[in-house]
Protein backbone atom coordinates (compact mmCIF):
# COMPACT_ATOMS: atom_id res chain seq x y z
CA UNK A 1 0.00 0.00 0.00
CA UNK A 2 1.27 3.56 -0.63
CA UNK A 3 1.27 4.41 3.09
CA UNK A 4 3.66 1.56 3.92
CA UNK A 5 6.08 2.66 1.23
CA UNK A 6 6.20 6.12 2.77
CA UNK A 7 7.12 4.63 6.12
CA UNK A 8 9.99 2.62 4.63
CA UNK A 9 11.51 5.76 3.11
CA UNK A 10 11.21 7.58 6.42
CA UNK A 11 13.27 4.86 8.16
CA UNK A 12 16.45 5.67 6.21
CA UNK A 13 17.49 9.06 7.45
CA UNK A 14 14.71 11.01 9.04
CA UNK A 15 14.66 13.03 12.22
CA UNK A 16 13.20 11.32 15.25
CA UNK A 17 10.45 13.85 15.43
CA UNK A 18 9.29 13.01 11.92
CA UNK A 19 9.35 9.27 12.63
CA UNK A 20 7.07 9.73 15.63
CA UNK A 21 4.62 11.64 13.49
CA UNK A 22 4.61 8.89 10.88
CA UNK A 23 3.77 6.30 13.52
CA UNK A 24 0.84 8.37 14.69
CA UNK A 25 -0.92 8.27 11.24
CA UNK A 26 -3.08 5.19 10.63
CA UNK A 27 -2.63 3.27 7.40
CA UNK A 28 -5.42 3.19 4.85
CA UNK A 29 -6.65 -0.22 6.06
CA UNK A 30 -7.99 1.39 9.24
CA UNK A 31 -11.75 1.85 9.41
CA UNK A 32 -11.68 5.61 10.06
CA UNK A 33 -9.09 8.45 10.23
CA UNK A 34 -7.62 9.25 13.63
CA UNK A 35 -9.00 12.56 14.88
CA UNK A 36 -5.69 13.58 16.54
CA UNK A 37 -3.73 13.19 13.33
CA UNK A 38 -6.29 15.34 11.53
CA UNK A 39 -6.14 18.04 14.21
CA UNK A 40 -2.33 18.40 13.95
CA UNK A 41 -1.38 19.42 10.40
CA UNK A 42 1.82 21.06 11.74
CA UNK A 43 2.52 19.20 15.02
CA UNK A 44 4.88 20.58 17.60
CA UNK A 45 7.68 18.46 18.99
CA UNK A 46 5.99 18.32 22.38
CA UNK A 47 2.74 16.77 21.02
CA UNK A 48 4.35 13.96 19.06
CA UNK A 49 5.06 11.59 22.00
CA UNK A 50 1.49 12.02 23.33
CA UNK A 51 0.01 11.10 19.98
CA UNK A 52 2.05 7.93 19.83
CA UNK A 53 0.93 6.97 23.31
CA UNK A 54 -2.79 7.38 22.55
CA UNK A 55 -2.89 5.68 19.19
CA UNK A 56 -0.18 3.03 19.01
CA UNK A 57 0.78 2.62 22.71
CA UNK A 58 4.48 3.28 22.01
CA UNK A 59 6.96 3.62 24.90
CA UNK A 60 6.47 6.77 26.92
CA UNK A 61 8.68 9.71 25.98
CA UNK A 62 9.75 12.60 28.23
CA UNK A 63 7.71 15.73 28.02
CA UNK A 64 10.85 17.91 27.47
CA UNK A 65 11.63 18.97 23.92
CA UNK A 66 14.74 16.78 24.09
CA UNK A 67 15.00 14.09 21.39
CA UNK A 68 13.18 10.96 22.50
CA UNK A 69 14.56 7.46 21.94
CA UNK A 70 13.44 5.95 18.66
CA UNK A 71 10.50 3.53 19.18
CA UNK A 72 10.27 0.16 17.56
CA UNK A 73 8.45 0.00 14.19
CA UNK A 74 4.77 -0.96 14.44
CA UNK A 75 3.14 -3.02 11.71
CA UNK A 76 -0.09 -2.05 10.00
CA UNK A 77 -1.90 -5.10 11.45
CA UNK A 78 -0.98 -4.09 14.97
CA UNK A 79 -2.35 -0.61 14.40
CA UNK A 80 -5.66 -1.89 13.05
CA UNK A 81 -6.21 -4.59 15.69
CA UNK A 82 -4.86 -2.61 18.64
CA UNK A 83 -6.23 0.29 20.65
CA UNK A 84 -6.49 2.43 17.51
CA UNK A 85 -9.85 0.84 16.67
CA UNK A 86 -11.06 1.09 20.27
CA UNK A 87 -10.17 4.76 20.36
CA UNK A 88 -12.19 5.44 17.20
CA UNK A 89 -14.79 8.13 17.91
CA UNK A 90 -18.48 7.32 17.23
CA UNK A 91 -19.69 8.18 13.78
CA UNK A 92 -21.98 11.11 13.32
CA UNK A 93 -25.60 10.38 12.38
CA UNK A 94 -25.05 11.51 8.82
CA UNK A 95 -22.06 9.11 8.52
CA UNK A 96 -24.00 6.06 9.66
CA UNK A 97 -25.22 3.55 7.13
CA UNK A 98 -28.83 3.96 6.13
CA UNK A 99 -29.28 0.22 6.33
CA UNK A 100 -31.34 -0.97 9.28
CA UNK A 101 -32.01 -4.54 10.30
CA UNK A 102 -35.76 -4.73 9.84
CA UNK A 103 -37.02 -1.28 8.86
CA UNK A 104 -35.56 -0.42 5.46
CA UNK A 105 -38.22 0.78 3.03
CA UNK A 106 -38.07 0.95 -0.78
CA UNK A 107 -35.65 3.37 -2.37
CA UNK A 108 -38.18 6.08 -3.05
CA UNK A 109 -39.40 5.96 0.58
CA UNK A 110 -36.18 5.70 2.64
CA UNK A 111 -34.83 9.22 2.59
CA UNK A 112 -35.79 10.00 6.17
CA UNK A 113 -33.60 10.29 9.23
CA UNK A 114 -33.59 8.40 12.50
CA UNK A 115 -35.70 10.81 14.49
CA UNK A 116 -38.09 8.08 15.61
CA UNK A 117 -35.39 6.50 17.76
CA UNK A 118 -34.74 9.77 19.58
CA UNK A 119 -38.39 10.11 20.54
CA UNK A 120 -38.22 6.97 22.67
CA UNK A 121 -36.68 8.96 25.49
CA UNK A 122 -39.33 10.22 27.84
CA UNK A 123 -41.85 7.57 26.79
CA UNK A 124 -45.42 8.26 27.78
CA UNK A 125 -46.49 5.07 29.53
CA UNK A 126 -50.11 6.25 29.67
CA UNK A 127 -50.46 6.28 25.88
CA UNK A 128 -52.92 3.63 24.66
CA UNK A 129 -52.00 0.61 22.58
CA UNK A 130 -53.57 0.76 19.12
CA UNK A 131 -54.28 -2.04 16.69
CA UNK A 132 -54.70 -1.02 13.07
CA UNK A 133 -56.93 -3.98 12.25
CA UNK A 134 -59.33 -2.99 15.02
CA UNK A 135 -59.37 0.63 13.86
CA UNK A 136 -60.18 -0.43 10.32
CA UNK A 137 -63.15 -2.43 11.59
CA UNK A 138 -64.41 0.48 13.72
CA UNK A 139 -67.32 2.63 12.52
CA UNK A 140 -66.76 6.27 11.60
CA UNK A 141 -68.67 7.79 14.57
CA UNK A 142 -66.39 6.00 17.02
CA UNK A 143 -63.30 7.08 15.07
CA UNK A 144 -64.52 10.69 15.15
CA UNK A 145 -64.94 10.47 18.92
CA UNK A 146 -61.38 9.16 19.29
CA UNK A 147 -60.07 11.96 17.06
CA UNK A 148 -61.87 14.56 19.16
CA UNK A 149 -60.32 13.19 22.37
CA UNK A 150 -56.82 13.16 20.86
CA UNK A 151 -57.10 16.73 19.58
CA UNK A 152 -57.02 16.06 15.83
CA UNK A 153 -58.26 19.03 13.83
CA UNK A 154 -60.63 18.90 10.84
CA UNK A 155 -61.37 15.22 11.40
CA UNK A 156 -64.90 15.68 10.08
CA UNK A 157 -63.63 16.27 6.54
CA UNK A 158 -61.30 13.25 6.46
CA UNK A 159 -62.01 9.93 4.82
CA UNK A 160 -61.74 6.80 6.92
CA UNK A 161 -58.22 5.76 5.91
CA UNK A 162 -56.96 9.35 6.36
CA UNK A 163 -58.47 9.54 9.85
CA UNK A 164 -56.94 6.19 10.84
CA UNK A 165 -53.54 7.39 9.65
CA UNK A 166 -53.83 10.58 11.74
CA UNK A 167 -54.90 8.60 14.82
CA UNK A 168 -51.88 6.33 14.50
CA UNK A 169 -49.53 9.26 13.99
CA UNK A 170 -50.93 11.07 17.02
CA UNK A 171 -50.64 7.97 19.17
CA UNK A 172 -47.06 7.42 17.98
CA UNK A 173 -46.13 10.96 19.06
CA UNK A 174 -47.26 10.03 22.56
CA UNK A 175 -45.02 6.93 22.35
CA UNK A 176 -47.91 4.51 22.34
CA UNK A 177 -47.28 0.94 21.17
CA UNK A 178 -48.73 0.09 17.76
CA UNK A 179 -49.78 -3.40 16.70
CA UNK A 180 -51.24 -4.62 13.46
CA UNK A 181 -52.08 -7.74 11.52
CA UNK A 182 -52.75 -8.36 7.88
CA UNK A 183 -52.30 -10.71 4.96
CA UNK A 184 -48.87 -10.47 3.36
CA UNK A 185 -48.51 -9.62 -0.31
CA UNK A 186 -44.95 -9.92 -1.63
CA UNK A 187 -44.17 -7.66 -4.58
CA UNK A 188 -41.73 -8.53 -7.39
CA UNK A 189 -39.14 -6.17 -5.85
CA UNK A 190 -38.72 -8.50 -2.86
CA UNK A 191 -40.42 -6.50 -0.11
CA UNK A 192 -44.06 -6.82 0.88
CA UNK A 193 -47.05 -5.18 2.53
CA UNK A 194 -49.68 -6.33 4.99
CA UNK A 195 -53.07 -5.89 3.33
CA UNK A 196 -56.26 -5.44 5.32
CA UNK A 197 -59.40 -7.52 5.04
CA UNK A 198 -61.45 -4.37 5.63
CA UNK A 199 -60.26 -3.02 2.27
CA UNK A 200 -60.62 -6.35 0.41
CA UNK A 201 -56.82 -6.82 0.47
CA UNK A 202 -56.34 -3.81 -1.82
CA UNK A 203 -53.56 -1.22 -1.27
CA UNK A 204 -54.37 1.52 1.24
CA UNK A 205 -52.31 4.24 3.00
CA UNK A 206 -52.06 2.36 6.32
CA UNK A 207 -50.56 -0.79 4.82
CA UNK A 208 -47.59 -2.15 6.78
CA UNK A 209 -44.21 -2.43 5.07
CA UNK A 210 -42.36 -5.75 5.50
CA UNK A 211 -38.64 -5.80 4.69
CA UNK A 212 -36.99 -8.47 2.52
CA UNK A 213 -34.82 -9.58 5.46
CA UNK A 214 -37.92 -10.48 7.49
CA UNK A 215 -39.43 -12.33 4.53
CA UNK A 216 -36.28 -14.43 4.12
CA UNK A 217 -35.78 -15.03 7.83
CA UNK A 218 -39.25 -16.46 8.50
CA UNK A 219 -39.77 -17.97 5.02
CA UNK A 220 -42.88 -15.86 4.49
CA UNK A 221 -45.12 -16.22 1.44
CA UNK A 222 -47.97 -14.28 -0.07
CA UNK A 223 -51.10 -15.13 1.88
CA UNK A 224 -49.53 -15.50 5.34
CA UNK A 225 -51.46 -13.81 8.13
CA UNK A 226 -48.83 -11.74 9.97
CA UNK A 227 -49.25 -10.07 13.36
CA UNK A 228 -46.65 -7.96 15.12
CA UNK A 229 -45.45 -4.66 16.48
CA UNK A 230 -45.03 -1.76 14.05
CA UNK A 231 -43.48 1.69 14.05
CA UNK A 232 -44.68 4.94 12.45
CA UNK A 233 -43.03 6.21 9.26
CA UNK A 234 -39.87 8.25 9.63
CA UNK A 235 -39.17 11.51 7.84
CA UNK A 236 -40.26 11.35 4.19
CA UNK A 237 -41.34 7.71 4.52
CA UNK A 238 -44.82 6.81 3.42
CA UNK A 239 -45.72 3.58 5.25
CA UNK A 240 -45.74 2.09 8.71
CA UNK A 241 -43.07 -0.60 9.08
CA UNK A 242 -43.14 -3.98 10.80
CA UNK A 243 -40.68 -4.08 13.70
CA UNK A 244 -41.24 -7.56 15.13
CA UNK A 245 -43.10 -10.61 13.82
CA UNK A 246 -45.20 -11.94 16.70
CA UNK A 247 -47.22 -14.63 14.90
CA UNK A 248 -47.56 -16.22 11.46
CA UNK A 249 -50.97 -17.75 10.70
CA UNK A 250 -51.71 -17.77 14.42
CA UNK A 251 -48.58 -19.76 15.30
CA UNK A 252 -45.06 -19.06 16.48
CA UNK A 253 -42.97 -17.72 13.57
CA UNK A 254 -40.26 -20.36 14.08
CA UNK A 255 -42.78 -23.21 14.00
CA UNK A 256 -44.49 -21.84 10.89
CA UNK A 257 -41.34 -22.48 8.86
CA UNK A 258 -41.70 -26.26 9.26
CA UNK A 259 -44.87 -26.60 7.18
CA UNK A 260 -44.99 -28.34 3.78
CA UNK A 261 -45.59 -26.15 0.74
CA UNK A 262 -49.01 -26.45 -0.86
CA UNK A 263 -47.68 -27.66 -4.21
CA UNK A 264 -45.89 -30.55 -2.48
CA UNK A 265 -49.03 -31.89 -0.77
CA UNK A 266 -50.72 -35.04 -2.13
CA UNK A 267 -54.19 -34.53 -3.72
CA UNK A 268 -56.91 -37.17 -3.32
CA UNK A 269 -60.55 -37.62 -4.28
CA UNK A 270 -62.98 -36.09 -1.76
CA UNK A 271 -63.88 -38.67 0.88
CA UNK A 272 -65.81 -36.64 3.48
CA UNK A 273 -69.03 -34.84 2.73
CA UNK A 274 -70.31 -31.41 3.72
CA UNK A 275 -73.75 -32.12 5.16
CA UNK A 276 -75.92 -29.26 3.90
CA UNK A 277 -79.29 -30.30 5.34
CA UNK A 278 -80.29 -27.86 8.08
CA UNK A 279 -84.01 -27.12 8.30
CA UNK A 280 -86.66 -29.49 6.88
CA UNK A 281 -88.27 -26.57 5.07
CA UNK A 282 -84.98 -25.61 3.38
CA UNK A 283 -85.39 -27.74 0.27
CA UNK A 284 -82.52 -26.30 -1.80
CA UNK A 285 -79.75 -27.74 0.35
CA UNK A 286 -81.63 -31.03 0.74
CA UNK A 287 -81.81 -31.41 -3.04
CA UNK A 288 -78.10 -30.68 -3.41
CA UNK A 289 -77.32 -33.34 -0.78
CA UNK A 290 -79.30 -35.92 -2.75
CA UNK A 291 -78.45 -35.01 -6.33
CA UNK A 292 -74.89 -33.65 -6.25
CA UNK A 293 -73.21 -33.92 -2.83
CA UNK A 294 -70.30 -31.60 -2.02
CA UNK A 295 -67.23 -33.21 -0.48
CA UNK A 296 -64.25 -31.69 1.28
CA UNK A 297 -61.93 -30.93 -1.61
CA UNK A 298 -64.63 -30.72 -4.28
CA UNK A 299 -63.98 -28.63 -7.39
CA UNK A 300 -67.50 -27.71 -8.43
CA UNK A 301 -69.22 -25.59 -11.07
CA UNK A 302 -72.65 -24.03 -10.78
CA UNK A 303 -73.67 -23.62 -14.42
CA UNK A 304 -76.26 -20.85 -14.47
CA UNK A 305 -78.07 -18.84 -17.13
CA UNK A 306 -78.98 -15.26 -16.14
CA UNK A 307 -81.62 -14.82 -13.42
CA UNK A 308 -81.81 -18.43 -12.32
CA UNK A 309 -81.18 -17.89 -8.61
CA UNK A 310 -77.47 -18.72 -8.42
CA UNK A 311 -76.76 -16.00 -5.84
CA UNK A 312 -79.57 -17.18 -3.55
CA UNK A 313 -78.38 -20.77 -3.91
CA UNK A 314 -74.84 -19.73 -2.93
CA UNK A 315 -76.17 -17.94 0.15
CA UNK A 316 -78.01 -21.06 1.27
CA UNK A 317 -74.97 -23.24 0.66
CA UNK A 318 -72.81 -20.82 2.65
CA UNK A 319 -75.18 -20.74 5.63
CA UNK A 320 -75.45 -24.53 5.62
CA UNK A 321 -71.67 -24.93 5.64
CA UNK A 322 -71.32 -22.40 8.46
CA UNK A 323 -73.97 -24.13 10.57
CA UNK A 324 -73.04 -27.78 10.05
CA UNK A 325 -69.27 -27.40 9.63
CA UNK A 326 -68.11 -24.59 11.94
CA UNK A 327 -64.53 -25.91 11.86
CA UNK A 328 -64.25 -24.98 8.17
CA UNK A 329 -63.19 -21.50 7.07
CA UNK A 330 -65.46 -19.98 4.41
CA UNK A 331 -64.55 -17.36 1.81
CA UNK A 332 -67.21 -15.75 -0.38
CA UNK A 333 -65.43 -14.10 -3.31
CA UNK A 334 -67.58 -11.78 -5.44
CA UNK A 335 -65.93 -10.63 -8.67
CA UNK A 336 -67.52 -8.00 -10.94
CA UNK A 337 -70.77 -8.06 -8.99
CA UNK A 338 -73.16 -5.26 -8.02
CA UNK A 339 -72.43 -3.39 -4.74
CA UNK A 340 -75.89 -4.10 -3.30
CA UNK A 341 -75.34 -7.83 -3.76
CA UNK A 342 -72.10 -7.54 -1.81
CA UNK A 343 -73.91 -5.88 1.09
CA UNK A 344 -76.69 -8.47 1.02
CA UNK A 345 -74.21 -11.35 1.00
CA UNK A 346 -72.23 -9.84 3.87
CA UNK A 347 -75.34 -9.44 6.01
CA UNK A 348 -76.83 -12.81 5.09
CA UNK A 349 -73.74 -14.94 5.78
CA UNK A 350 -72.50 -14.06 9.25
CA UNK A 351 -69.24 -15.80 10.01
CA UNK A 352 -67.98 -15.94 6.42
CA UNK A 353 -65.23 -13.74 5.02
CA UNK A 354 -66.87 -11.82 2.18
CA UNK A 355 -64.31 -10.34 -0.24
CA UNK A 356 -65.47 -8.38 -3.25
CA UNK A 357 -64.37 -6.37 -6.25
CA UNK A 358 -67.41 -4.73 -7.79
CA UNK A 359 -68.06 -4.11 -11.47
CA UNK A 360 -66.87 -0.49 -11.24
CA UNK A 361 -63.34 -1.60 -10.32
CA UNK A 362 -60.63 -2.14 -12.97
CA UNK A 363 -59.72 -5.69 -14.04
CA UNK A 364 -56.36 -5.42 -12.27
CA UNK A 365 -58.16 -5.21 -8.94
CA UNK A 366 -60.34 -8.22 -9.77
CA UNK A 367 -57.19 -10.24 -10.35
CA UNK A 368 -55.36 -8.95 -7.27
CA UNK A 369 -58.27 -9.68 -4.93
CA UNK A 370 -58.71 -13.20 -6.33
CA UNK A 371 -55.01 -14.01 -6.02
CA UNK A 372 -54.85 -12.77 -2.44
CA UNK A 373 -57.83 -14.96 -1.48
CA UNK A 374 -56.46 -18.12 -3.11
CA UNK A 375 -53.00 -17.59 -1.60
CA UNK A 376 -54.44 -17.08 1.87
CA UNK A 377 -56.53 -20.23 1.44
CA UNK A 378 -53.43 -22.22 0.41
CA UNK A 379 -51.53 -21.07 3.51
CA UNK A 380 -54.42 -22.20 5.70
CA UNK A 381 -54.54 -25.60 3.99
CA UNK A 382 -50.81 -25.98 4.67
CA UNK A 383 -51.78 -25.80 8.36
CA UNK A 384 -54.24 -28.70 7.78
CA UNK A 385 -57.44 -26.67 7.83
CA UNK A 386 -60.58 -27.21 5.75
CA UNK A 387 -61.21 -24.14 3.58
CA UNK A 388 -64.16 -23.40 1.29
CA UNK A 389 -64.27 -20.71 -1.43
CA UNK A 390 -67.57 -19.74 -3.05
CA UNK A 391 -66.69 -17.77 -6.20
CA UNK A 392 -69.19 -15.70 -8.16
CA UNK A 393 -68.24 -15.85 -10.89
CA UNK A 394 -65.30 -17.60 -12.55
CA UNK A 395 -66.49 -16.35 -15.95
CA UNK A 396 -65.95 -12.71 -14.99
CA UNK A 397 -62.63 -13.57 -13.35
CA UNK A 398 -61.48 -15.17 -16.60
CA UNK A 399 -62.62 -12.04 -18.46
CA UNK A 400 -60.45 -9.92 -16.15
CA UNK A 401 -57.41 -12.12 -16.77
CA UNK A 402 -58.06 -11.91 -20.51
CA UNK A 403 -58.12 -8.11 -20.31
CA UNK A 404 -54.80 -7.71 -18.50
CA UNK A 405 -53.02 -10.55 -20.32
CA UNK A 406 -50.42 -9.32 -22.84
CA UNK A 407 -51.52 -10.36 -26.31
CA UNK A 408 -49.71 -13.42 -27.56
CA UNK A 409 -51.04 -13.15 -31.10
CA UNK A 410 -53.10 -16.34 -30.72
CA UNK A 411 -56.74 -15.40 -30.32
CA UNK A 412 -59.46 -17.99 -29.82
CA UNK A 413 -63.04 -17.53 -30.92
CA UNK A 414 -64.84 -14.89 -28.91
CA UNK A 415 -61.72 -12.78 -28.45
CA UNK A 416 -60.13 -14.96 -25.77
CA UNK A 417 -56.33 -14.95 -25.77
CA UNK A 418 -54.81 -18.42 -25.89
CA UNK A 419 -52.76 -17.79 -22.72
CA UNK A 420 -55.39 -15.86 -20.75
CA UNK A 421 -57.12 -18.87 -19.18
CA UNK A 422 -54.03 -20.43 -17.63
CA UNK A 423 -54.19 -18.44 -14.38
CA UNK A 424 -57.94 -18.84 -13.76
CA UNK A 425 -57.46 -22.57 -14.33
CA UNK A 426 -54.73 -22.55 -11.68
CA UNK A 427 -57.16 -20.80 -9.33
CA UNK A 428 -59.88 -23.39 -9.96
CA UNK A 429 -57.44 -26.29 -9.98
CA UNK A 430 -56.17 -25.48 -6.49
CA UNK A 431 -59.22 -27.24 -5.00
CA UNK A 432 -58.25 -30.66 -3.68
CA UNK A 433 -58.46 -33.04 -0.77
CA UNK A 434 -55.07 -33.36 0.94
CA UNK A 435 -53.75 -36.71 2.12
CA UNK A 436 -51.59 -35.09 4.81
CA UNK A 437 -54.62 -33.28 6.23
CA UNK A 438 -56.83 -30.37 5.27
CA UNK A 439 -58.77 -29.60 2.11
CA UNK A 440 -59.60 -26.76 -0.25
CA UNK A 441 -63.11 -26.72 -1.73
CA UNK A 442 -64.04 -24.31 -4.52
CA UNK A 443 -67.59 -23.82 -5.79
CA UNK A 444 -67.64 -21.39 -8.71
CA UNK A 445 -70.47 -20.15 -10.89
CA UNK A 446 -70.11 -20.25 -14.68
CA UNK A 447 -72.37 -18.05 -16.80
CA UNK A 448 -74.03 -19.50 -19.91
CA UNK A 449 -76.69 -18.30 -22.36
CA UNK A 450 -75.58 -14.69 -21.94
CA UNK A 451 -75.38 -14.01 -25.66
CA UNK A 452 -71.59 -13.63 -25.45
CA UNK A 453 -69.38 -15.96 -27.42
CA UNK A 454 -66.55 -15.32 -24.95
CA UNK A 455 -68.63 -16.67 -22.05
CA UNK A 456 -69.36 -19.82 -24.01
CA UNK A 457 -65.66 -20.35 -24.76
CA UNK A 458 -64.75 -19.83 -21.10
CA UNK A 459 -67.37 -22.35 -19.98
CA UNK A 460 -66.18 -24.91 -22.51
CA UNK A 461 -62.62 -24.51 -21.21
CA UNK A 462 -63.70 -25.17 -17.62
CA UNK A 463 -66.23 -27.86 -18.46
CA UNK A 464 -64.90 -31.21 -17.33
CA UNK A 465 -62.16 -29.76 -15.11
CA UNK A 466 -64.28 -30.05 -11.97
CA UNK A 467 -65.51 -33.14 -10.19
CA UNK A 468 -68.99 -31.80 -9.52
CA UNK A 469 -71.54 -29.77 -11.53
CA UNK A 470 -74.87 -28.18 -10.68
CA UNK A 471 -76.93 -27.11 -13.70
CA UNK A 472 -79.66 -24.52 -13.20
CA UNK A 473 -82.56 -24.55 -15.67
CA UNK A 474 -84.30 -21.48 -17.02
CA UNK A 475 -87.58 -23.36 -17.59
CA UNK A 476 -87.83 -24.10 -13.87
CA UNK A 477 -87.40 -20.42 -13.06
CA UNK A 478 -90.15 -19.49 -15.51
CA UNK A 479 -92.46 -21.85 -13.59
CA UNK A 480 -91.20 -20.32 -10.30
CA UNK A 481 -89.83 -23.64 -9.12
CA UNK A 482 -86.86 -23.26 -6.77
CA UNK A 483 -84.26 -24.61 -6.58
CA UNK A 484 -84.09 -24.60 -10.37
CA UNK A 485 -81.72 -27.60 -10.53
CA UNK A 486 -81.73 -29.87 -13.55
CA UNK A 487 -81.46 -33.26 -11.85
CA UNK A 488 -80.46 -35.18 -14.96
CA UNK A 489 -77.51 -32.91 -15.85
CA UNK A 490 -76.24 -32.39 -12.28
CA UNK A 491 -73.99 -34.82 -10.46
CA UNK A 492 -70.75 -35.55 -8.62
CA UNK A 493 -67.84 -37.74 -9.68
CA UNK A 494 -66.94 -40.58 -7.31
CA UNK A 495 -70.07 -39.91 -5.28
CA UNK A 496 -69.92 -43.43 -3.85
CA UNK A 497 -67.01 -42.23 -1.69
CA UNK A 498 -69.24 -39.61 -0.05
CA UNK A 499 -72.35 -41.69 0.70
CA UNK A 500 -72.86 -44.51 3.16
CA UNK A 501 -73.31 -47.78 1.22
CA UNK A 502 -76.96 -48.13 2.28
CA UNK A 503 -77.62 -44.48 1.49
CA UNK A 504 -75.89 -44.76 -1.88
CA UNK A 505 -78.06 -47.68 -2.99
CA UNK A 506 -81.22 -45.63 -2.41
CA UNK A 507 -79.73 -42.60 -4.19
CA UNK A 508 -79.14 -44.84 -7.21
CA UNK A 509 -82.80 -45.88 -7.07
CA UNK A 510 -83.82 -42.21 -7.02
CA UNK A 511 -81.64 -41.48 -10.02
CA UNK A 512 -83.17 -44.31 -12.00
CA UNK A 513 -86.68 -43.16 -11.17
CA UNK A 514 -86.03 -39.60 -12.39
CA UNK A 515 -84.11 -40.54 -15.55
CA UNK A 516 -85.99 -39.52 -18.69
CA UNK A 517 -88.47 -37.35 -16.82
CA UNK A 518 -88.57 -33.70 -18.06
CA UNK A 519 -86.72 -31.32 -15.71
CA UNK A 520 -89.85 -29.48 -14.58
CA UNK A 521 -91.79 -32.62 -13.73
CA UNK A 522 -88.78 -34.26 -12.10
CA UNK A 523 -88.16 -31.35 -9.74
CA UNK A 524 -91.85 -30.99 -8.90
CA UNK A 525 -92.02 -34.70 -8.04
CA UNK A 526 -88.88 -34.57 -5.90
CA UNK A 527 -89.93 -31.43 -4.02
CA UNK A 528 -93.36 -32.90 -3.35
CA UNK A 529 -91.83 -35.99 -1.71
CA UNK A 530 -89.32 -33.96 0.31
CA UNK A 531 -92.03 -31.71 1.76
CA UNK A 532 -93.75 -34.75 3.26
CA UNK A 533 -90.65 -35.90 5.15
CA UNK A 534 -88.59 -34.24 7.85
CA UNK A 535 -85.14 -35.27 6.59
CA UNK A 536 -83.36 -36.85 3.65
CA UNK A 537 -82.77 -40.08 5.57
CA UNK A 538 -86.49 -40.39 6.25
CA UNK A 539 -87.19 -39.72 2.57
CA UNK A 540 -84.72 -42.38 1.37
CA UNK A 541 -86.01 -44.96 3.83
CA UNK A 542 -89.58 -44.31 2.75
CA UNK A 543 -88.59 -44.63 -0.89
CA UNK A 544 -86.69 -47.86 -0.28
CA UNK A 545 -89.67 -49.43 1.46
CA UNK A 546 -91.95 -49.04 -1.53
Amino acid sequence: MPRVATKKVAKKKAPKQQQNLELAQPPEVATAPVPVAEAAPAPAPVEAPNVVKQTAQAPAAPAEPKPAPQPEPISADAIVSGPLVEAEPPLKPEQRSRRSDQEEQPYEDRRGGGGARNRRDGRDTTAPTMNIAQLQATAMPELNAMAREMGIENFGTMRKHELIFQLLQKNAERSGVLFSEGVLEILPEGFGFLRSRSYNYLPCPEDIYVSPSQIRRFDLQTGNLIAGQIRPPKDKERFFALLKVEAVDGEDPDKAKDKTHFDNLTPLFPEKRFLLETDPAELSTRVVDLVCPIGKGTRGLIVAPPRTGKTVLMQKLANAILKNNPESYLFILLIDERPEEVTDMDRSCKGAEVISSTFDEPPERHVQVAEMVIEKAKRMVEHKRDVVILLDSITRLARAYNTIQPHSGKILSGGVDANALHKPKRFFGAARNIEEGGSLTIMATALVDTGSRMDEVIFEEFKGTGNMEVHLDRHLVDRRIFPSINVELSGTRKEELLYHPDEYSRVVMLRRALTGVPPVEAMELLLGKLKKTGSNIEFLLAMGGK
